[in-house]
């Protein structure tokens, strides 16, 4: 079975950084274009950043130039390095396939607040 394990969260003043990790498991890693996703209190999940199979990136107009997505296919893991954080930025992040599954991790808090 599929499972998605996140990491790294945390609370951070504005500007700090923070990275995030997820761990997959139950796929075929490495032929699956991967993504996080973020979904802050009273708003929509939404996708932050993706990676495709063959590791071409794409991101939020939100969050471009502060965050970078990356994969390790020998670990099954993808990364989300966050810079300058905002206080926008805080929200539940999740991992997933890109299209999502349906299912989802638990997810990993992010707090952005001075």
């Amino acid at each position: 079975q599929v499972q998605l394990v996140e990491s790294g969260g945390g609370s951070v003043q504005p500007g700090g950084s923070l990275r995030l990790s997820c761990a997959a498991s139950g796929i075929i890693f490495r032929i699956n274009h991967m993504g996080w996703y973020r979904q802050a209190p009273g708003k929509q999940r939404e996708l932050v950043a993706s990676i495709t199979s063959d590791f071409r990136t794409n991101y939020a107009d939100s969050v471009k130039g502060r965050f970078t997505i990356s994969r390790n296919n020998a670990k099954n893991t993808v990364g989300l390095q966050m810079n300058s954080l905002e206080p926008e930025d805080t929200a539940v992040y999740y991992c997933n396939l890109y299209p999502n599954l349906a299912f989802w991790g638990q997810g990993t808090q992010v707090t952005v607040s001075s």
